[in-house]
């Protein structure tokens, strides 16, 4: 019953009689002029994976298959709805809300939302994914920013074409669609600044308390961003000490891992976009489970290509190394994951 009702919803929302841009998934609208319409959007990613384990192992699955909408009411009011609609992804395999929030924009300085987002921490997190440059995040955005979204409310303002750009939240800290279970709420907050037309540098913070009143967990992050021309270069370095919560797993599905009491991890990233639409990606990480423990980092090479048909159809493939510090595992990977946006 539960299925036959979210198709329905589903089908709802693309039979709208309003009239609707074919677009990607996006920000909220920020259309004046536009209230009353609702625009639909969202995105699939049909994937196949191919794990060098011993016995190896593959599968085909959906990484992703989501499906929104957003519109703008009378007066200064916005809204955002989406929904993870992949059985890889949920616990439950039951499709579920991902996205819900009411923003109210009155003020060019600042924005205030309310309702499930993700957290404003990291430059890897808050990239959509159906604009990352590789097909996985780096381990260390998928374990130490977890849970990656929350319910809560936050203030922000500026966007990628502005000197500065913040985010600043307070949330439960528990994860999306739990409800918390102490008195305390953690704070979140990002600051991206653009000195220069090439170059981005921004942190992050958390500080919180994510499974009860005497437990605090503090969080912080570093990122940079050098564009030249067709050129880009990304890195981040995250770090995590204290409590966490041990069932908030990373995102889009990713298993839990058990972390010491402080944890840390890197990655750097570089891409050039040919005038033949395919686009070379290497990326290096690591991450460091538990910071007192010697020799345990995780390392992992990205080798990469994406070609883009059009702007709504990409194909990427990736082969991931994985090398461990003291003993070589047989854990290798090669992914291909197609992708649609409409």
């Amino acid at each position: 019953m539960k299925k036959i009702l979210l198709i329905l919803m589903s089908l709802a929302f693309i039979l709208s009689p309003q009239i609707l841009k074919a677009q990607g998934c996006e920000d909220p609208s920020d259309d004046e002029g536009d209230e009353g319409k609702v625009k639909v959007f969202g995105f699939i990613q049909p994937q196949y994976e191919f794990h060098m384990t011993d016995p190896g192992t593959n599968t085909f699955k959906f990484k992703r298959a989501r499906i929104g909408v957003t519109g703008n009411i009378p007066y200064d009011f916005s809204y955002y709805v989406v929904m993870e609609n992949s059985a890889f992804v949920s616990q439950s395999g039951y499709p579920y809300l991902l996205d819900a929030f009411i923003s109210y924009k009155r003020f060019k300085w600042a924005k205030f939302s309310m309702g499930s987002f993700k957290q404003p921490f990291g430059q890897e997190v808050n990239t959509s994914c159906s604009k990352l440059h590789t097909i996985s995040r780096a381990m260390v955005s998928d374990q130490i920013v977890a849970p990656q979204r929350d319910m809560g409310i936050m203030i922000l303002g500026g966007d990628n074409e502005t000197a500065i750009k913040y985010n600043l939240a307070l949330m439960n800290g528990r994860g999306l669609g739990i409800k918390d279970n102490n008195t305390m709420k953690d704070i979140i907050g990002r600051v991206v600044y653009k000195p220069l037309d090439f170059l981005r540098v921004g942190g992050s913070f958390r500080y919180g308390f994510p499974n009860n009143n005497d437990d605090e967990r503090m969080s912080y992050a570093g990122e940079i961003e050098l564009s030249f021309g067709e050129f880009l270069l990304q890195g981040e370095y995250i770090y995590d000490e204290g409590d966490y919560n041990r069932g908030a797993g990373g995102g889009c599905g990713s298993d839990p891992l058990t972390l010491g009491d402080k944890r840390s991890g890197a990655y750097v990233q570089a891409m050039y976009m040919t005038s033949f639409m395919l686009q070379p990606v290497a990326k290096w990480e690591f991450f460091d489970t538990d910071n007192a423990i010697d020799d345990n980092n995780l390392y992992i090479y990205t080798f990469g290509v994406n070609y883009f048909f059009n702007d709504w159809t990409r194909l990427q493939v990736n082969y991931q190394y994985k090398a461990e510090k003291n003993a070589e595992i047989d854990n290798d990977a090669i992914l291909l994951q197609l992708q649609v946006k409409f």
